[in-house]
């Protein structure tokens, strides 16, 4: 399966945000090309929130470009097979934390915004720290830190408010 058919299948049964979905399903529909950054007319990226729920809290990036307090993330590799694949390759590498485990059930949310390069259909995931993690920056980040859940909405914007909002729902925490 290629990741263009992953990318069909997890959009169509995603649950909820249905007019968002189906936005992303007619991107794809319109644009072959729709996964890979050379997509001026938008691409699909892939995203995971790392969190440590036995600490009650959230690692975040300040984004390099963007000087953003934003999750873990990016753009689809040639290598990527499947849209969490290519979340928790972009966690890992961006967070240096090895053993993250993606939380069960697919994304999390979807949320298009625009970036300097295009707009972003990101499909976000959130991904579980395991104990004793140990976060290391990266090229693309200006800073890499854990905020507690309560901070992430006076730090970052309404987006990655609403990734963890859901997260926590979603894991029960």
């Amino acid at each position: 399966m290629s990741l263009y058919e992953d990318a069909l299948l997890v959009l169509k049964a995603h649950g909820s945000q249905g007019e968002l979905r189906q936005a992303y399903l007619d991107h794809l529909a319109a644009h072959t090309d729709g996964l890979w950054k050379a997509c001026t007319a938008g691409h699909i990226t892939a995203s995971a929130l790392v969190v440590d729920p036995e600490r009650g809290r959230a690692l975040l990036t300040l984004h390099g470009k963007l000087r953003m307090w934003l999750q873990m993330g990016g753009h689809c590799e040639p290598q990527d097979t499947t849209l969490a694949a290519a979340a928790l390759r972009e966690a890992t590498e961006e967070s240096g934390i090895p053993g993250l485990a993606l939380v069960p059930g697919g994304p999390v949310r979807l949320d298009r915004h625009h970036t300097p390069c295009a707009w972003h259909l990101d499909v976000q995931y959130a991904a579980l720290a395991p104990p004793g993690a140990v976060e290391t920056i990266s090229s693309e980040s200006l800073d890499l830190r854990w905020f507690s859940y309560e901070e992430v909405p006076q730090v970052a914007d309404e987006s990655v408010a609403r990734l963890l909002a859901a997260t926590r729902e979603r894991v029960g925490m």
